[in-house]
């Protein structure tokens, strides 16, 4: 394991790489469910370049999908959850409820919120873009305010929230 921090609009980011390189955490200062620092390994301006390229593009506003290969470590629930956000579009947005139907739980949407809430590939897996029924900015694990910015960077608050 090996980190690279960045600095981005939103805070510094930790990108956090495997033994063979591939990107398997995107950490928010102060995020919640942040894994120990310890276990990110040595760090290294080395690593997670295209990973750091491809944000600074999307926070340019000139890129609106990610195109990295992932390795988060996770149950299958919580893969399944994280592979359905992928799919969410930029600038959209998707309630809890949705996210539990597009993966065979439609009564699991507590599930789904706990899946998303330990989402580790912030951003790049765009778990800002669930939000509550009502369209309610519900959590985030990195702050709702962080949560705004990105939706706001997308175009993809609506009016009043």
């Amino acid at each position: 394991m090996k980190h690279r921090i960045i600095d981005t609009p939103v805070g510094p980011v930790t990108l956090v790489v495997d033994d063979d390189g591939v990107l398997c955490g995107s950490y928010l200062a102060g995020q919640r469910h942040h894994p120990d620092p310890a276990t990110f390994g040595e760090r290294s301006d080395e690593v997670a370049g295209d990973a750091a390229g491809q944000l600074a593009e999307y926070f340019a506003g000139k890129r609106t999908s990610f195109d990295l290969q992932l390795a988060p470590r996770a149950t299958e629930f919580q893969r399944r959850v994280w592979l359905a956000l992928r799919d969410v579009p930029y600038g959209q947005t998707v309630t809890y409820g949705w996210l539990a139907e597009q993966v065979g739980s439609p009564r699991g949407s507590r599930a789904v919120g706990a899946a998303v809430g330990r989402n580790p590939i912030s951003i790049i897996v765009p778990c800002h873009r669930a939000v509550g029924t009502s369209g309610d900015l519900t959590g985030y694990a990195g702050g709702v305010e962080r949560k705004r910015f990105l939706l706001d960077l997308e175009g993809g608050l609506l009016p009043g929230l």
